[in-house]
Protein backbone atom coordinates (compact mmCIF):
# COMPACT_ATOMS: atom_id res chain seq x y z
CA UNK A 1 0.00 0.00 0.00
CA UNK A 2 1.24 3.58 -0.67
CA UNK A 3 0.57 6.96 -0.40
CA UNK A 4 -1.34 8.44 -3.69
CA UNK A 5 -2.48 11.98 -2.72
CA UNK A 6 -1.85 14.43 0.11
CA UNK A 7 -4.72 17.27 1.02
CA UNK A 8 -5.50 20.31 3.04
CA UNK A 9 -8.36 22.08 3.15
CA UNK A 10 -7.31 25.86 4.82
CA UNK A 11 -10.69 26.81 5.48
CA UNK A 12 -12.67 24.38 6.63
CA UNK A 13 -15.36 23.79 3.75
CA UNK A 14 -13.83 26.43 1.42
CA UNK A 15 -11.14 24.84 -1.13
CA UNK A 16 -8.73 21.96 -1.69
CA UNK A 17 -4.65 22.42 -1.49
CA UNK A 18 -3.01 19.09 -2.90
CA UNK A 19 0.21 18.81 -1.38
CA UNK A 20 3.54 16.37 -2.57
CA UNK A 21 5.00 15.85 1.55
CA UNK A 22 3.99 17.12 4.70
CA UNK A 23 4.99 16.82 8.37
CA UNK A 24 2.67 15.47 10.82
CA UNK A 25 3.07 16.12 14.49
CA UNK A 26 1.71 13.92 17.23
CA UNK A 27 -1.24 15.44 18.92
CA UNK A 28 -2.27 18.08 16.36
CA UNK A 29 -4.37 17.41 12.87
CA UNK A 30 -2.33 18.52 9.56
CA UNK A 31 -0.67 21.42 9.74
CA UNK A 32 -3.12 24.07 8.01
CA UNK A 33 -5.81 21.75 7.64
CA UNK A 34 -9.09 23.56 8.44
CA UNK A 35 -7.03 26.05 10.61
CA UNK A 36 -9.92 28.85 9.48
CA UNK A 37 -13.86 28.32 9.67
CA UNK A 38 -16.12 30.66 8.38
CA UNK A 39 -19.27 30.70 11.07
CA UNK A 40 -22.68 31.28 10.16
CA UNK A 41 -24.80 33.88 11.55
CA UNK A 42 -26.50 31.20 13.62
CA UNK A 43 -23.43 29.94 14.95
CA UNK A 44 -23.16 28.35 18.87
CA UNK A 45 -19.37 28.90 19.38
CA UNK A 46 -17.13 31.87 19.60
CA UNK A 47 -14.04 30.52 18.38
CA UNK A 48 -11.74 29.71 20.65
CA UNK A 49 -12.36 26.21 20.98
CA UNK A 50 -13.26 23.43 18.56
CA UNK A 51 -17.04 23.52 17.68
CA UNK A 52 -18.80 21.14 15.21
CA UNK A 53 -19.94 21.34 11.61
CA UNK A 54 -23.37 22.45 12.29
CA UNK A 55 -21.74 25.74 13.65
CA UNK A 56 -20.54 26.68 10.45
CA UNK A 57 -21.07 27.27 6.57
CA UNK A 58 -20.33 23.93 4.90
CA UNK A 59 -20.21 22.18 1.70
CA UNK A 60 -23.75 19.84 2.69
CA UNK A 61 -25.46 23.07 3.17
CA UNK A 62 -24.53 25.02 0.61
CA UNK A 63 -22.80 22.70 -2.70
CA UNK A 64 -21.73 25.36 -4.64
CA UNK A 65 -18.32 25.94 -2.05
CA UNK A 66 -17.91 22.36 -2.90
CA UNK A 67 -16.08 23.05 -5.84
CA UNK A 68 -13.45 25.88 -4.80
CA UNK A 69 -10.19 25.03 -5.07
CA UNK A 70 -7.34 26.81 -2.67
CA UNK A 71 -3.27 27.23 -2.51
CA UNK A 72 -1.59 28.86 0.60
CA UNK A 73 1.18 30.88 1.22
CA UNK A 74 2.34 29.53 4.50
CA UNK A 75 4.62 32.14 5.33
CA UNK A 76 2.25 35.10 5.16
CA UNK A 77 -0.77 33.27 5.82
CA UNK A 78 -2.24 34.50 2.34
CA UNK A 79 -4.46 32.43 1.13
CA UNK A 80 -5.54 32.43 -3.34
CA UNK A 81 -9.30 31.11 -3.38
CA UNK A 82 -11.15 29.94 -7.18
CA UNK A 83 -14.47 29.36 -8.14
CA UNK A 84 -15.60 28.70 -11.33
CA UNK A 85 -18.24 31.23 -10.89
CA UNK A 86 -16.39 33.68 -10.14
CA UNK A 87 -13.07 35.74 -9.85
CA UNK A 88 -10.27 34.84 -7.57
CA UNK A 89 -9.65 36.11 -4.05
CA UNK A 90 -6.59 36.40 -2.44
CA UNK A 91 -6.54 37.52 0.97
CA UNK A 92 -5.25 37.45 4.54
CA UNK A 93 -8.24 35.71 6.50
CA UNK A 94 -6.25 36.83 9.87
CA UNK A 95 -6.31 40.47 8.66
CA UNK A 96 -9.08 40.96 5.94
CA UNK A 97 -12.13 38.33 6.77
CA UNK A 98 -14.31 40.87 5.59
CA UNK A 99 -13.33 40.54 2.52
CA UNK A 100 -13.41 37.17 2.78
CA UNK A 101 -16.81 36.78 3.78
CA UNK A 102 -17.99 38.82 0.79
CA UNK A 103 -16.15 36.96 -1.36
CA UNK A 104 -18.13 33.36 0.05
CA UNK A 105 -21.64 35.00 0.34
CA UNK A 106 -22.93 34.45 -2.99
CA UNK A 107 -21.91 30.47 -2.64
CA UNK A 108 -23.88 30.34 0.33
CA UNK A 109 -27.47 28.83 -0.01
CA UNK A 110 -29.43 31.93 0.70
CA UNK A 111 -32.32 29.90 2.27
CA UNK A 112 -29.49 29.00 4.77
CA UNK A 113 -27.78 30.92 7.87
CA UNK A 114 -25.35 33.30 5.76
CA UNK A 115 -21.64 33.61 6.51
CA UNK A 116 -20.66 35.77 9.18
CA UNK A 117 -17.43 35.22 11.16
CA UNK A 118 -13.67 33.63 10.53
CA UNK A 119 -12.72 31.66 13.10
CA UNK A 120 -8.85 30.23 13.85
CA UNK A 121 -8.08 27.19 15.71
CA UNK A 122 -3.78 26.85 15.84
CA UNK A 123 -2.68 22.86 15.72
CA UNK A 124 -5.75 20.64 15.52
CA UNK A 125 -8.15 23.17 13.24
CA UNK A 126 -11.75 22.64 13.05
CA UNK A 127 -12.06 18.57 11.53
CA UNK A 128 -14.76 17.24 11.89
CA UNK A 129 -13.50 15.22 15.11
CA UNK A 130 -13.52 16.50 18.69
CA UNK A 131 -10.00 14.78 18.49
CA UNK A 132 -7.07 16.58 16.07
CA UNK A 133 -7.39 13.89 13.73
CA UNK A 134 -6.25 13.65 9.71
CA UNK A 135 -8.69 11.50 7.06
CA UNK A 136 -7.24 8.11 5.35
CA UNK A 137 -9.51 7.23 2.23
CA UNK A 138 -8.63 3.91 -0.37
CA UNK A 139 -8.73 4.53 -3.62
CA UNK A 140 -10.36 1.02 -4.01
CA UNK A 141 -13.02 1.62 -1.53
CA UNK A 142 -13.70 4.92 -4.27
CA UNK A 143 -14.28 2.70 -7.18
CA UNK A 144 -16.79 0.82 -5.26
CA UNK A 145 -18.61 3.80 -4.49
CA UNK A 146 -18.01 4.24 -8.33
CA UNK A 147 -19.80 1.25 -9.22
CA UNK A 148 -22.78 1.52 -6.98
CA UNK A 149 -23.45 4.85 -8.09
CA UNK A 150 -22.67 4.06 -11.76
CA UNK A 151 -21.01 7.18 -12.13
CA UNK A 152 -17.50 8.65 -12.12
CA UNK A 153 -17.35 10.85 -8.79
CA UNK A 154 -14.08 12.83 -8.32
CA UNK A 155 -11.97 11.65 -5.03
CA UNK A 156 -12.45 15.35 -4.19
CA UNK A 157 -16.24 14.79 -3.02
CA UNK A 158 -14.61 13.50 0.28
CA UNK A 159 -12.43 16.01 1.28
CA UNK A 160 -9.82 13.43 2.55
CA UNK A 161 -6.07 13.81 3.39
CA UNK A 162 -4.25 11.16 2.60
CA UNK A 163 -5.40 8.39 -0.04
CA UNK A 164 -3.53 5.61 -0.67
CA UNK A 165 -4.04 2.60 -3.31
CA UNK A 166 -2.64 -1.26 -3.04
CA UNK A 167 -5.50 -2.27 -0.16
CA UNK A 168 -8.75 -3.90 -0.60
CA UNK A 169 -12.10 -2.13 -1.41
CA UNK A 170 -12.94 -1.49 2.37
CA UNK A 171 -10.37 -2.85 4.02
CA UNK A 172 -9.46 -0.06 5.81
CA UNK A 173 -12.61 -0.57 7.78
CA UNK A 174 -11.07 -3.61 9.33
CA UNK A 175 -8.12 -1.25 10.83
CA UNK A 176 -9.63 0.50 13.61
CA UNK A 177 -7.59 0.63 16.63
CA UNK A 178 -4.93 -0.48 14.52
CA UNK A 179 -1.52 1.59 14.58
CA UNK A 180 -0.44 2.78 10.82
CA UNK A 181 3.34 3.75 9.43
CA UNK A 182 3.27 6.42 6.71
CA UNK A 183 6.61 7.13 6.07
CA UNK A 184 8.01 8.22 9.38
CA UNK A 185 4.99 9.04 10.86
CA UNK A 186 2.80 6.95 12.82
CA UNK A 187 -0.90 6.94 12.77
CA UNK A 188 -3.86 5.47 14.93
CA UNK A 189 -6.83 4.30 13.40
CA UNK A 190 -9.67 5.75 15.49
CA UNK A 191 -13.34 5.39 14.02
CA UNK A 192 -15.00 5.28 10.35
CA UNK A 193 -15.95 8.71 8.56
CA UNK A 194 -19.75 9.12 8.22
CA UNK A 195 -20.84 10.58 5.23
CA UNK A 196 -23.42 13.81 4.73
CA UNK A 197 -24.64 15.39 1.22
CA UNK A 198 -21.61 17.24 0.99
CA UNK A 199 -20.31 14.51 -1.20
CA UNK A 200 -23.10 14.80 -3.66
CA UNK A 201 -21.66 17.87 -4.75
CA UNK A 202 -19.65 17.07 -8.07
CA UNK A 203 -15.99 19.46 -7.41
CA UNK A 204 -15.70 21.00 -10.50
CA UNK A 205 -19.45 22.89 -10.86
CA UNK A 206 -20.16 23.26 -7.08
CA UNK A 207 -23.93 21.19 -8.51
CA UNK A 208 -24.85 18.35 -6.77
CA UNK A 209 -25.09 15.18 -9.35
CA UNK A 210 -24.58 11.67 -8.13
CA UNK A 211 -26.45 10.27 -5.07
CA UNK A 212 -23.39 9.00 -3.12
CA UNK A 213 -25.34 8.39 0.02
CA UNK A 214 -27.38 6.25 -1.64
CA UNK A 215 -24.76 4.35 -3.19
CA UNK A 216 -23.68 3.62 0.46
CA UNK A 217 -26.83 2.40 1.58
CA UNK A 218 -26.68 -0.07 -0.73
CA UNK A 219 -23.89 -1.37 2.04
CA UNK A 220 -26.26 -0.98 4.73
CA UNK A 221 -23.95 2.06 5.89
CA UNK A 222 -22.85 5.83 4.98
CA UNK A 223 -19.39 5.30 6.48
CA UNK A 224 -16.39 6.51 3.88
CA UNK A 225 -12.76 6.71 5.08
CA UNK A 226 -11.35 6.52 8.25
CA UNK A 227 -10.14 8.76 11.16
CA UNK A 228 -6.59 8.58 12.31
CA UNK A 229 -4.38 10.47 15.03
CA UNK A 230 -1.22 11.20 14.94
CA UNK A 231 0.89 9.45 17.63
CA UNK A 232 4.69 10.18 16.39
CA UNK A 233 5.77 12.94 14.75
CA UNK A 234 7.34 12.87 11.12
CA UNK A 235 6.95 13.56 7.43
CA UNK A 236 4.71 11.44 4.63
CA UNK A 237 5.10 11.91 1.22
CA UNK A 238 3.90 10.92 -2.24
CA UNK A 239 4.86 7.55 -3.14
CA UNK A 240 5.71 6.05 0.36
CA UNK A 241 4.70 3.07 1.83
CA UNK A 242 1.37 2.76 3.95
CA UNK A 243 1.80 -0.81 6.24
CA UNK A 244 -0.05 -1.90 9.28
CA UNK A 245 1.82 -2.01 12.37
Amino acid sequence: MKVSALWRHPVKSHGREALERVTLTQGKSMPFDRLWAIAHDACKADGSEWAACQNFSIGSKSPALMAITASLDEVTKTITLRHPDTSDLTVQPDTQSDALLQWVRPLADPKRPQPARVFKLEDRGFTDTPFASVSLCNRASHEAVETLANASLQPERWRGNIWFDGAQAWEEFEWLGRELRLGTVRLKVEERIQRCKATMANTDTGIRDVDTLMALNMLDHQHFGIYASIIETGEVALGDQLELI
